[in-house]
């Protein structure tokens, strides 16, 4: 029987040395994720987003913001959340992946970053948390996309 705690990231024969690791994600998953990133940032500047910051991390708060955003008057904070086309696991939908706990960390760092750049943040009257999830084929392509602006 399959083991439901593998992950997808470490399909591999019997024996073979494990993948490599940072933290707990594979470097499969940290090239989806970056790609990913990417993609989405592409996408929210064409629709007219200024990109201020990708993979920002703060002083106080361990964790990575993924990309922060201007909006007209809204500062964003995007949550990218990727899938391969053809996974098994994980949620239905990419954006279901970001649960209570992972919007408590995401308004934590959102606060600590905030604080760090006291007084070089851009002009907002108002802060949003967006999640955009997409899925991706084989070649990098987003196949699918889901964006949730003002998710929570």
């Amino acid at each position: 029987m399959p083991d439901p705690w593998r992950s997808l990231d470490d399909e591999r024969a019997p024996g073979a040395a494990c993948p490599r690791t940072v933290g707990s994600m594979s470097e499969a998953r940290q090239r989806l994720g970056r790609a990913a990133e990417a993609l989405v940032a592409d996408a929210l500047e064409r629709r007219g987003m200024r990109i201020l910051a990708r993979n920002e991390r703060t002083s106080s708060v361990r964790g990575e913001i993924d990309l922060i955003a201007l909006d007209d008057a809204a500062l964003v904070f995007v949550e990218v959340k990727a899938r391969r086309v053809g996974a098994s696991m994980g949620p239905e939908r990419p954006v279901m992946a970001v649960g209570h706990h992972k919007r408590h960390k995401l308004r934590s760092l959102a606060l600590a970053w905030l604080r760090d750049h006291d007084g070089s943040v851009p002009r907002h009257e108002s802060l949003r948390f967006d999640v955009v999830g997409l899925r991706v084929d084989a070649r990098g392509r987003a196949v699918e996309w889901e964006h949730l602006r003002g998710a929570f």
